[in-house]
């Protein structure tokens, strides 16, 4: 009998096919919601951190001057260039990238564009290296909770608030976590040691991890 997984977040067309054309049955939808909020910043900004591309969509129509970027993922670093943004450097994950700045960087000033639910471990690490910080809250995260009566073999999770939404009304129990990245995973720790990290921090490397696992089996 084949897999059946659930992604916590709706899939694009040929990330569906990814998985159909693998045999692996799935179930979809979204715990969070994202609320981009107003943004009006008169100021030139030196140096700007992104570690989630809903911050590069609530500031991409405010007009916003900013020197350099510093930013967390692929997909992040492509928004902000498709907005015309100059970004000096890109990391994995948010720990990485605060390495670098400490490495690199430590004599300047930045500001951290970032939702509601942000993580603390790059401020707390900035802030322990005496990396001087300013944070913009640019969108708000609202759990969408849903109880599924059933289980899964796997489950995709995408962010530590998609994590948070799910648990808040069911159990991951023996489902396989397959996670975006370490910061994701880490959240998942809380509740499950069954979890594959995905290779690269892409919604379609965490499909192919769970197809090459399911396939395997």
């Amino acid at each position: 009998m084949s897999a059946t997984i659930l992604s916590a977040k709706k899939l694009t067309t040929p990330q569906k096919e990814l998985l159909l054309n693998a045999g692996v049955r799935f179930v979809e939808y979204d715990p969070i919601q994202i609320e981009l909020l107003n943004v009006e910043i008169k100021q030139q900004i030196q140096n700007a951190i992104f570690t989630s591309k809903n911050a590069v969509k609530a500031i991409q129509n405010a007009k916003i001057n900013i020197q350099n970027c510093f930013c967390v993922g692929a997909t992040t670093k492509k928004l902000l260039e498709g907005n015309g943004q100059n970004v000096v450097e890109t990391a994995q994950n948010a720990i990485e990238l605060a390495e670098i700045i400490v490495k690199k960087y430590k004599s300047e000033s930045f500001l951290f564009f970032c939702g509601n639910l942000r993580r603390d471990e790059l401020p707390e690490y900035l802030n322990q290296n005496n990396v001087h910080l300013d944070e913009q809250i640019v969108y708000k995260t609202h759990q969408t909770a849903i109880k599924f009566n059933r289980s899964f073999d796997g489950i995709l999770f995408f962010s530590p608030s998609g994590i948070q939404s799910y648990v808040s009304e069911n159990s991951i129990g023996e489902s396989i976590s397959f996670c975006i990245g370490s910061t994701t995973a880490s959240e998942a720790k809380k509740y499950t040691n069954d979890i594959i990290i995905a290779n690269k921090p892409t919604v379609e490397n965490v499909i192919v991890q769970a197809v090459k696992y399911f396939n395997n089996k």
